[in-house]
């Protein structure tokens, strides 16, 4: 895949992405695909396999299906010229920090936060589980470094309203000014975590401490 961005234009590729453990039912799978597919952006999607219909994790050894058996119809062949679809993994540190990644559809889950910030590029946040509903409002109500998706109270996200989203996330008044914010926040975390920044300042610290106990 990280071939495939060398060709993309700068800052024109929106990264979806929604962690080891992110599964979505087939519906959800299809409505995803639907608005990439009406949404005209250039994406990079890793796709999971769909949930089971009883919505458990799949089995452990169990068939692996292919892309075209669960997403819509032609999805991948009108969409090739703009669109790559990854199956289970991609390398997303590099990813992320990549010239052509304009924006990153997450599940909000921390490690990937963290790289998102580090990289500077807005997020579209949509949690799954857990604390990833507390970390989204953190990153749009607090530091606005994120838009939100729309879902239903069973945290359905239909296509027209995720395409809206997906539109707004790469071309916007808004996300041009998150940009500047999370920009400058992937400046302070590589001033921190450079030698002698207060990050390494801090971890020498807690080495030093924890050796003299």
């Amino acid at each position: 895949c990280l071939t495939w961005l060398d060709s993309q234009p700068s800052q024109s590729v929106v990264y979806l992405s929604f962690g080891s453990m992110g599964r979505f039912s087939l519906k959800q799978l299809s409505e995803t695909a639907i608005a990439l597919d009406a949404s005209g952006v250039r994406f990079l999607w890793v796709v999971r396999n769909p949930l089971p219909d009883n919505g458990s994790q799949p089995l452990l050894g169990a068939e692996e299906p292919s892309l075209e058996e669960f997403l819509p119809e032609g999805f991948l062949d009108r969409t090739k010229d703009r669109g790559f679809v990854v199956k289970s993994w991609a390398p997303q540190v590099k990813v992320l920090n990549h010239d052509s990644v304009g924006g990153f559809v997450t599940h909000c889950g921390w490690n990937s936060t963290l790289e998102a910030v580090s990289a500077g590029v807005p997020m579209l946040a949509w949690p799954l589980f857990a604390e990833q509903k507390i970390t989204r409002t953190f990153l749009v109500e607090e530091i606005k470094v994120a838009l939100s998706v729309a879902e239903s109270r069973d945290g359905f996200v239909n296509a027209d309203d995720l395409k809206i989203r997906l539109t707004e996330l790469m071309d916007s008044e808004e996300v041009k000014a998150m940009r500047e914010r999370i920009l400058a926040m992937k400046d302070r975390a590589v001033r921190a975590t450079s030698d002698g920044g207060s990050s390494r300042v801090a971890l020498a610290k807690l080495a030093a401490t924890l050796q003299t106990r």
